[in-house]
């Protein structure tokens, strides 16, 4: 029997161990759209194959292993442990089925897990408060698909540090409540360059002529970060939002 564990954990050991020493790193990719709270099926958004698609390109090319699902019966701690991180690429709703996944999952932060959201992962569980502390903000509203600015309030991180002063997108800009004070802004949409209707509603002047879009922080233990941007499709094939997002997974494994 002995032996038996030695070998299992010499095969663990050499899958898990580069040639040079280096311990691979893997992540899962979530993309479950639940019901909204109310009980009625939520937007799903068509960009989810493309992300999931960029996200294995962009860790394959940086040595990290990925498993994408949507199945939210792998939240056990069990199955969790296997993660460095855990990313929601366009989660969006209730995507727990069990209070037991919940918990799961917070004792996967706690213990120092990795969390990345990307878009509409800041509309997930809006009924749990721990979550939105997580993520860092809740998810309210966006305006209309448009081009707009985006200013860049944080160039020294990995998944800014490329871009300038600037950078002009099509997208949608979100807008979150019950932000998170510790977050760490990265990126704000310049609000004189979004044409909405209901802007004066929400945000109005909240963060005067600037609205967060982009940020991250740590958060009881592990690493956190998230992007509003990446609703198109077609925006997964872009080479600077691939950079975005791969200086945000790698700042959150702490490779970079």
């Amino acid at each position: 029997m002995k032996k038996i564990l030695i070998s299992i954990f010499c095969i663990f050991t050499l899958t898990n161990i580069h040639a040079n020493n280096e311990v691979i790193k893997k992540v899962l990719i979530f993309t479950k759209n639940g019901l909204s709270l109310n009980g009625k099926k939520g937007y799903v958004h068509e960009n989810i194959p493309n992300s999931i698609k960029a996200l294995q390109e962009i860790c394959k090319l940086e040595k990290i292993e990925t498993v994408a699902s949507e199945d939210a019966s792998l939240f056990t701690d069990e199955t969790l442990a296997q993660f460095d991180a855990i990313i929601f690429s366009n989660a969006n709703n209730e995507v727990f089925d069990t209070e037991e996944q919940k918990q799961a999952f917070q004792r996967y932060i706690r213990n120092g897990g990795g969390f990345i959201g990307i878009h509409s992962a800041n509309a997930v569980e809006r009924g749990w408060p721990w979550y939105w502390a997580l993520i860092g903000g809740k998810f309210v509203r966006h305006a209309p698909h448009q081009e707009f600015d985006v200013i860049v309030t944080n160039p020294s991180h990995p998944s800014t540090e490329f871009l300038g002063k600037k950078w002009t997108v099509n997208d949608e800009c979100y807008y979150s409540n019950n932000l998170n004070p510790d977050i760490n802004v990265l990126l704000s949409a310049d609000m004189t360059t979004v044409e909405d209707k209901k802007k004066s509603e929400y945000p109005n002047n909240i963060f005067g002529n600037y609205f967060p879009i982009c940020w991250s922080h740590e958060f009881e233990g592990g690493r956190q970060w998230y992007t509003a941007l990446g609703h198109d499709s077609e925006m997964y094939d872009d080479p600077i939002f691939r950079k975005h997002l791969k200086g945000g997974i790698l700042w959150v494994l702490n490779k970079k």
